[in-house]
């Protein structure tokens, strides 16, 4: 069995934080792709093609690289798969039938403390109590948007933001997989292998999915698909491969800072596209980053 690699944690530079907030960007704006691709298909479907246009993307990549992949690495490569994109595909597409993007985008927030957390319980970083506070805090505002969020108006069923919750922790199981197992491998090759593995079991559910019937039948369908198109190449394919180099050239824990600044990217789209923006999306928000600081202390 392959044993945790213990990076040494880099100061990041210029380029690492340019591409910090390129993929703030990128992942920021995924949520209102996601609502729009439900507009017109059913969670699994949309979660079905995110991973199958990702994967081809990947192909020609995948038969290139494949050959660099040692057999102990292949168990940690299916874990960054279904951890990073497959898991977190179906839980924010289900999330979102129930809940508004701009809260799918606050509460993806969470992500570097269970980044942190995992990385005490089951990678060996060491246990700081500063930062168990932030974890603490960050849940909180997590919890008070789940809870509180009715009474302030925001429609929805709001528990269904623990799905959201449950794909942060499978991005964070990710996060520090690449950090701890597979620092010998570059960025493309990691994305390439691990999401085209998933994409096998994508293809073989197409022919029962009714994408095609969707695709023939329904008005709008080819507009949905070019929206879900653009999260599969742009939020899946470019974001993983620039996301693994951070990863590798900074820590887990500080790429997983892009967590900062996807929410405030998700609710501005939110509001463009009119959705309820109320003061309780900003209290949850500041509760988790707080929390998000503190952890980083």
């Amino acid at each position: 069995m392959s044993q945790i690699q213990h990076y040494e944690e880099k100061a990041p530079k210029l380029d690492n934080w340019v591409m910090l907030f390129f993929l703030a960007l990128v992942w920021g704006s995924s949520y209102i792709l996601i609502k729009k691709g439900l507009e017109v298909f059913a969670p699994v479907q949309v979660a079905t093609l995110r991973i199958c246009i990702s994967a081809l993307a990947f192909l020609p990549l995948f038969i290139s690289r494949f050959k660099n992949i040692k057999r102990e690495q292949l168990k940690y490569l299916l874990i960054v798969g279904f951890a990073g994109s497959g898991i977190p595909a179906f839980c924010f597409a289900f999330a979102q039938t129930e809940i508004s993007s701009s809260i799918a985008g606050v509460l993806s927030s969470l992500t570097p403390l269970f980044t942190l957390v995992l990385g005490i319980l089951f990678f060996k970083r060491p246990t700081i109590w500063l930062k168990i506070l932030g974890v603490i805090i960050g849940l909180g505002g997590a919890i008070f948007l789940i809870i509180f969020g009715k009474s302030a108006g925001i429609e929805g069923n709001l528990w269904y933001g623990l799905l959201v919750v449950f794909g942060c922790l499978m991005y964070a199981t990710s996060v520090n997989t690449v950090g701890s197992y597979l620092q010998d491998l570059d960025s493309k090759t990691i994305s390439a292998v691990s999401f085209f593995m998933i994409g096998i079991p994508g293809f073989l559910y197409m022919g029962f999915s009714g994408i095609p019937q969707v695709l023939t039948n329904v008005e709008g369908a080819w507009t949905a698909l070019g929206y879900i198109t653009l999260l599969a190449l742009f939020g899946t394919v470019l974001a993983s491969v620039l996301f693994f180099k951070l990863v590798q050239d900074t820590s887990p824990i500080f790429a997983s800072m892009v967590s900062y600044l996807i929410p405030l990217i998700a609710l501005v789209w939110g509001q463009i596209d009119g959705e309820s923006i109320t003061l309780f999306h900003f209290a949850g928000m500041v509760l988790i980053l707080i929390g998000v600081y503190i952890s980083r202390k």
